[in-house]
């Protein structure tokens, strides 16, 4: 097998039947098939889910995590905040001239360990390979013939041309969940600290020594949510607070609900580190993305009860009551 992904690897002959059975397979057959088939039958019962997300993090590796893993992880949490728990995934891949096939594997190596961990299969797929823009500027190259050197890596801390589009479906366990729910004098809980994801990736991107050491906070979220389902409709609202982090999901609450949300900064989960990054990079704790982080809005009643269950798993050990809902 060639060291970089060529052009060829793409045009659906011998060299993609190679990269698929040497490359990807070891990873993520399926153990109930022989391949990855075009699509795969799934034997479930009532109510389904079925969400998809697209990864283009940039760097692909970063501390505490890689693309690989975001991607398992953050299609299951999407699944989990829906009331579902996630049995199957799709993986796609799209990548670029060049790549590296060492990077190729350590991706797939981490898809592997985090489907394991989350209890889920990969059970089909999808891979493409594209030309990498002239690094002096000129265009990406299409061809499917081409046999001219590939063209250089990105600097390091770059993404050097992977990109993952996963898709999921989860078993409804829990139906009772929606902004519609949710009611004033409710209770907003999170169930950890923000903002280490954001932080993590912008100083693996940008070589940042003052956000050294922080780690991503990419975890699971299904075992938190699953300790919330047993409290029953007391719980109304969940989500990951991922993307424009718990600005966005307040603002979501907010527009869907047509109430307000009153936010106590000083119960607001926080990491030291993470905290001074943050003040030192002039962003906002609230608007930063988060991988790990679940939101929930729960009845007054039920609040300390759910504060309680979330921080009996290690993931949800520093969950606080962070604020309410407002007529």
């Amino acid at each position: 097998m060639d060291e970089l992904i060529r052009l060829e690897h793409g045009s659906g002959g011998e060299l993609s039947r190679r990269l698929v059975e040497e490359v990807i397979h070891p990873y993520v057959r399926c153990p109930a098939s022989a391949d990855l088939p075009d699509a795969a039958r799934l034997d479930l019962r009532g109510p389904i889910a079925v969400t998809t997300d697209s990864y283009v993090v940039d760097p692909p590796f970063f501390p505490g995590g890689d693309i690989g893993r975001l991607a398992v992880f953050g299609t299951c949490n999407d699944l989990a905040v829906s009331g579902a728990r996630a049995r199957a995934l799709t993986l796609a891949l799209v990548l670029e001239e060049g790549l590296p096939i060492a990077v190729l594997r350590r991706v797939l190596a981490s898809v592997k360990a985090a489907a394991a961990e989350a209890g889920v299969e990969v059970v089909t797929g999808d891979t493409k390979v594209v030309g990498r823009a002239d690094p002096g500027g000129g265009p990406a190259s299409f061809s499917p013939t081409s046999s001219g050197p590939a063209p250089p890596a990105p600097a390091s801390g770059r993404n050097p041309g992977l990109y993952v589009n996963t898709a999921g479906v989860g078993e409804v366990v829990f139906e009772h969940l929606g902004p519609s729910l949710v009611r004033p004098g409710d209770r907003l809980i999170v169930s950890g600290p923000l903002g280490a994801h954001g932080v993590a990736v912008l100083a693996a991107r940008e070589s940042l020594s003052a956000a050294a050491g922080i780690l991503s906070d990419c975890a699971l979220l299904w075992p938190l949510a699953e300790r919330l389902f047993g409290l029953g409709p007391s719980v109304r609202f969940l989500r990951d607070a991922t993307r424009g982090g718990l600005a966005a999901v307040a603002n979501e609450l907010c527009r869907g609900t047509g109430f307000g949300i009153a936010l106590r900064e000083a119960s607001l989960p926080s990491n030291p580190d993470v905290a001074a990054a943050l003040d030192l990079l002039g962003l906002d704790a609230l608007e930063v993305a988060n991988e790990g982080v679940l939101v929930a809005v729960v009845a007054a009643d039920a609040a300390e009860a759910a504060v309680a269950a979330l921080r009996g798993h290690p993931t949800g050990a520093r969950a606080a009551i962070a604020g309410g809902i407002t007529a």
